[in-house]
């Protein structure tokens, strides 16, 4: 899949430099500094959250859905048929004060709002390899510290530390898939490499980690335009 990630700029613009990548893929041309400069950002960290990725998705004309595994903000249940998640989103807010959920609650809100679609399925090889096959690029929060077997990391120069350190968060863009090798090709903004393949297990296992930094999902953004020659195909 053609792709093309810039570095990161610093270590917390990893967010906001894929989705410069996945605009870019869909032809959207933008400065990378521009989308950095209006990405939300969390208080202490500097670093963001896909679903606020989404949200600059949706307001810029394209479609985004979320394939989320984060327990710590949705409940399983609420996907059945019926359930309005906005506002057992909004029920939880009330009960729940911690201060990332609050922001990812504000987030999911306004991702409903301007129109984004969730999903909870199986993260699977499958999906993965559906995905990619019908030209979609996959944008994903996970676990930047067992994606990388790296030392967990402390303080707020993010320096490697084994003990005191904690797991760290990343954003990458799954870009092509082996099916003989069981690999995928992952466009990372972080590092000296910007492309590399990489087992997809280990690329599971990350995704699902991801929850520790309150992400673990897959956000996928695809054209209002690309979105209705598929459903007349």
């Amino acid at each position: 899949m053609p792709v093309k990630t810039l570095p990161q700029p610093d270590e917390t613009t990893c967010g906001p430099t894929c989705l410069h990548t996945i605009y870019s893929y869909w032809g959207k041309t933008e400065r990378l500094e521009s989308i950095i400069a209006r990405t939300r950002k969390l208080e202490n960290s500097g670093g963001t959250f896909a679903v606020f990725l989404a949200c600059d998705a949706l307001r810029n004309g394209f479609q985004a859905t979320i394939y989320t595994y984060n327990l710590n903000v949705f409940d399983p249940t609420w996907f059945a048929a019926g359930v309005d998640i906005a506002d057992r989103l909004r029920q939880q807010r009330e009960l729940k004060r911690e201060l990332r959920l609050q922001h990812a609650t504000d987030g999911y809100l306004e991702f409903l709002r301007l129109g984004g679609q969730l999903r909870l399925t199986d993260l699977s090889q499958a999906l993965i390899h559906g995905l990619l096959r019908r030209g979609l690029p996959i944008l994903t929060g996970l676990s930047s510290t067992f994606l990388y077997r790296a030392a967990r990391e402390y303080g707020p120069d993010d320096i490697p530390d084994d003990v005191r350190g904690i797991p760290a968060g990343h954003f990458v863009v799954i870009a092509g898939y082996n099916r003989e090798k069981r690999t995928v090709l992952v466009a990372d903004p972080y590092g000296p490499y910007q492309e590399y393949w990489i087992n997809i297990d280990r690329v599971l296992g990350a995704v699902l980690l991801g929850i520790v930094t309150h992400d673990a999902n897959l956000l996928v953004i695809h054209s209002r335009l690309r979105a209705n020659e598929q459903a007349e195909a």
